[in-house]
């Protein structure tokens, strides 16, 4: 009967542990397809604006940070599957979002942006009429296209990438996307900054927050207060100037 109850408290004891181990870990589901936000090097490991900043509220909040790539029409369900305990990857804050999850305070603002190739006339959004047009799935680009109110032919990827691969190879005649990606691929990345400009963005200003399920308000709380810190103390900053040179 000792032993029972001894092997009982033992496994009680590592449970424990286990999840406070768990809760000294910043575990951030990213689907790295996003440059210059999140992306993978050469050595397939996460980086991008992103994963410094988790890291860089870890370490103020005395946490660890562990990234996990997980594809984005899964990334909202690895937080109810334990994959992860935060969303870091460029997740837009909406009314609709916030019924099902927290949101930490708004860590970045974006615009949608229309990207062209370079000889095109497109200027403005009457502009896009019968134009096919690219986006990613489930990204708030879509949103922003029916605001616009123009008949166009929409075409949708699992990843920006490949939006950007066929607008490359003449199959799309426009991307739509966050501001910093769109950037990212018309000024900056090889074999596309030659062909492509942005040519123009969305009035409307988008918040970007790190998510949450709706159990876990306390970490957000946490969050939020190393966000306060990088702020206070330059180091966010430092990482816009890295990957986004503001």
């Amino acid at each position: 009967m000792f032993r029972t109850v001894l092997t009982s408290l033992l496994a009680v004891l590592v449970l424990c542990g286990s999840a406070f181990a768990a809760e000294k870990t910043l575990i951030a589901a990213a689907n790295p397809t996003w440059p210059p936000m999140e992306f993978l090097d050469e050595n397939k490991n996460i980086i991008g604006y992103d994963r410094d900043i988790i890291a860089a509220i870890a370490e103020e909040i005395g946490m660890k940070s562990e990234f996990r790539n997980i594809a984005w029409d899964g990334i909202f369900a690895s937080l109810e599957s334990g994959q992860a305990n935060v969303i870091a990857s460029c997740v837009t804050i909406t009314d609709k979002r916030k019924k099902a999850y927290v949101f930490s305070d708004p860590y970045y603002e974006v615009h949608q942006a229309v990207v062209v190739a370079k000889d095109s006339a497109i200027k403005k959004p009457e502009d896009l009429k019968g134009k096919k047009v690219g986006v990613q799935i489930g990204t708030t680009a879509i949103e922003a296209l029916r605001k616009m109110n123009v008949d166009i032919d929409l075409r949708t990827y699992d990843e920006v990438g490949l939006v950007f691969e066929d607008m490359r190879n003449g199959r799309l005649d426009v991307v739509v996307c966050d501001d910093p990606v769109a950037r990212y691929y018309a000024s900056r990345k090889e074999g596309y900054k030659d062909l492509m400009k942005v040519a123009f963005l969305t009035e409307d200003v988008e918040y970007i927050g790190f998510v949450f399920s709706k159990d876990n308000a306390e970490l957000a709380a946490q969050v939020n207060k190393g966000l306060k810190a990088i702020r206070e103390n330059g180091k966010e900053k430092a990482i816009r100037n890295k990957w986004l040179g503001e």
